[in-house]
């Protein structure tokens, strides 16, 4: 898979300095978790689970959860697991050409048992699946499941990954949170091979003190939740260790009620007054700024729950190449240490800025680097056209920069 891949070529060339690179299952664990991107999620109620997962792959999605938690009803619980089964199944009988158009799958599961359960039944069929979402991640609740997941794995070519979601009442609540994040972290640590990265349940934080961000709101204005997202990132990223992804936005356009978070200036200059209002009529303009708040703590990729969502998340992953140009600038003198003038009005001082260049470039590999501003307002108005298109979502801007 490739981000951005509904792109024609030409197109390609013209938006972007650096094109992503493929991504494939097989790619470097780090590799992968950067460019889950937007993860959407579905019940695993829906008749056609690989229909709907290649539709929402042809506007973008590099992953998807196909979820046996929440999303499902109890009676229902049983259809739902032989609906997944199926699906593995029927790709596994894909023709190889097809197989590469599907998004990572992963199957957000309720406990251990279900995770043995899904895996006997799909037997060879496994292989289709990238991993396991483990909903609600306690520390006695989620090393059972991790434990499983290594076990299925055996005979396996490569690891069977997880995706453990924090978001739990222990974590929300100060007195708790930093012994269990500790406590955490050492579990992670030794099941590395198979955690593939850190989810966090924004709603479930919410929910736990009775709050719900509204539209025109962030995650990050929540000062509760704000300050458990802080110390998740605090643990898991200090080094490195994990990828931690933005908590989902739930929002689907509505009636709005305060002024739009885009400021005019830049879509005028680049003649995109349509798309931004186009933007704003599709309700993401709060995303987009959610978004640039994950990216500034440090959280990359973000669940989302409506196919106009997934360009939005993933263009604004992309590098500036501004920045790109300071990163290349920093890691070339690595182990010399000392300041460095940037061509782009900062100071690169390479010590303090070295972990963030190589970060960026981690993130330049995947989602690409941007020529220009144009670029990226381009890249939005054509993902948001694909997903107008595909999903019948009503007028959206076709190219619109000159």
């Amino acid at each position: 898979m490739r981000h951005f891949a509904y792109l024609a070529d030409d197109v390609r060339d013209r938006l972007f300095e650096v094109a992503p690179e493929d991504v494939t299952p097989d790619s470097d664990r780090q590799r992968i978790a950067l460019a889950l991107g937007a993860t959407l999620y579905m019940p695993g109620t829906r008749p056609d689970l690989v229909g709907d997962s290649l539709r929402v792959a042809s506007v973008g999605a590099t992953s998807v959860v196909w979820c046996l938690e929440d999303a499902i009803e109890h009676a229902l619980l049983g259809r739902a697991e032989e609906g997944v089964v199926d699906a593995l199944a029927a790709i596994r009988a894909m023709d190889p050409a097809r197989r590469e158009q599907m998004p990572l799958v992963f199957v957000r599961v309720r406990d251990a048992d279900q995770i043995r359960r899904l895996a006997a039944a799909a037997g060879e069929a496994l292989t289709g699946l990238t991993g396991f979402s483990l909903a609600k991640a306690e520390v006695g609740r989620v090393e059972p499941m991790l434990a499983a997941t290594r076990e299925v794995s055996a005979g396996l070519h490569r690891p069977m990954y997880a995706m453990p979601i924090l978001e739990s009442p222990e974590i929300a609540y100060v007195e708790s949170r930093r012994d269990t994040l500790g406590r955490l972290a050492e579990l992670f640590s030794s099941y590395r091979e198979n955690v593939l990265c850190v989810r966090v349940g924004g709603t479930d934080l919410s929910g736990i003190f009775g709050l719900r961000r509204d539209r025109d709101t962030t995650i990050w204005d929540v000062a509760v939740v704000r300050d458990a997202l802080a110390d998740i990132l605090n643990q898991f990223t200090r080094n490195g260790d994990h990828v931690v992804t933005g908590p989902v936005w739930e929002h689907i356009p509505g009636p709005r009620f305060l002024k739009p978070q885009l400021r005019t200036t830049p879509f005028a200059e680049h003649h995109a007054t349509s798309l931004r209002r186009q933007l704003v009529l599709n309700d993401v303009d709060a995303l987009m700024r959610e978004i640039n708040l994950d990216k500034t703590n440090g959280m990359y990729g973000k669940t989302v729950i409506h196919p106009s969502h997934i360009s939005v998340v993933n263009s604004l992953l992309a590098v500036h190449v501004d920045e790109y140009d300071d990163a290349v600038s920093i890691a070339r003198l690595r182990g010399r240490g000392g300041v460095a003038a940037s061509r782009h009005g900062r100071m690169n001082e390479v010590g303090p800025h070295a972990r963030w260049a190589d970060q960026l470039l981690a993130r330049a590999a995947v989602y690409g680097v941007l020529a220009d501003d144009a670029s990226l307002l381009d890249l939005l108005a054509i993902g948001q056209r694909v997903a107008a298109d595909e999903f019948n979502l009503g007028d959206a801007p076709v190219r619109v920069v000159s």
